[in-house]
C-alpha cells in the first residue's frame, strides 16, 4: 500500500533510489570495516580492534534505520551484495590485508566519500522532493559520519 504522507509518488521513489544507493554504501563500508577488524594487526592492534568494532556496530544500526526508513517510503530495500555492489559508490577492499595506515585511509576515504553524498542527499530530499523527514535523518547520519571520520583521521595523524 503506498503511504500517504504529504510527499508526491515520485519524490517517495526519488528519495527510496537515493536512500538505497546510501544503505548500499553503508553495508560495503560495514564488511569492509568488519573485515579490518577481524583481520588488523600491528603495533597498534588493540586500539584499532576496538576502534573497527565500535565503528561496524554503529554502521550495523544504521543500516538497519535506512532499510527502515526505505519501508517507510513504500518502497522495498536491497538485501544482497551483489544489489549492494550495483548500487555503491565505493570500492571493496580486494587482496592482501593492508597495513594498519592503509586501513584507516582506506575506511577515512570511504567515510569521506559517504559524507559528501549524505551533503547532497540532505539537499536534494529537502528542496526538491519535499522530503523533509528523509533529509533530517540523513543530516543526522552525516553529523554521525563526520565524527567517525574525525576519530580515524585523528588515529591517521599520530
Amino acid at each position: 500500500m503506498e503511504p500517504k504522507i504529504g510527499i508526491e509518488k515520485d519524490s517517495l521513489k526519488k528519495s527510496s533510489d537515493l536512500l538505497n544507493r546510501i544503505l548500499a554504501d553503508e553495508m560495503v563500508l560495514y564488511v569492509k570495516t568488519l573485515n579490518y577488524h577481524w583481520n588488523v594487526r600491528g603495533h597498534h592492534f588493540g586500539p584499532l580492534h576496538k576502534l573497527f568494532k565500535d565503528q561496524y556496530e554503529k554502521l550495523a544500526l544504521w543500516v538497519d534505520e535506512i532499510a527502515e526508513r526505505v519501508r517507510i517510503l513504500g518502497q522495498d530495500a536491497p538485501g544482497t551484495m551483489k544489489e549492494f555492489l550495483e548500487l555503491t559508490h565505493l570500492e571493496e577492499h580486494k587482496g592482501a590485508t593492508p597495513s594498519e595506515k592503509e586501513m584507516l585511509k582506506s575506511l577515512l576515504d570511504d567515510q569521506e566519500k559517504i559524507i559528501v553524498n549524505l551533503r547532497k542527499g540532505v539537499d536534494l530530499t529537502g528542496e526538491e522532493f519535499h522530503d523533509m523527514g528523509t533529509s533530517d535523518f540523513l543530516t543526522q547520519l552525516m553529523s554521525d559520519h563526520e565524527q567517525i571520520a574525525w576519530m580515524t583521521r585523528a588515529h591517521l595523524e599520530g
